[in-house]
């Protein structure tokens, strides 16, 4: 199915948000996410499941001043 991710279409077969970062290695301790404009609490990464044109927003922290 085709999504959104980061502004970015992508073509994923994952089920869910928790699947989606395993398969762009993308590692779900450092990173907060958004889920069509609303935040997602990392505890509902494996329940969000995904549909086709979906939004995620995946922003890593920055560090530093």
């Amino acid at each position: 199915m085709q999504i959104e991710l980061n502004g970015q279409p992508v073509e994923t077969e994952a089920a869910n948000v928790a699947a989606l970062l395993q398969e762009r290695k993308i590692d779900a301790a450092c990173v907060a996410s958004a889920f069509n404009g609303q935040f997602l609490p990392r505890s509902q990464y494996e329940s969000q499941r995904l549909e086709a044109g979906c939004r995620l927003e995946v922003l890593s922290p920055m560090q530093g001043g």
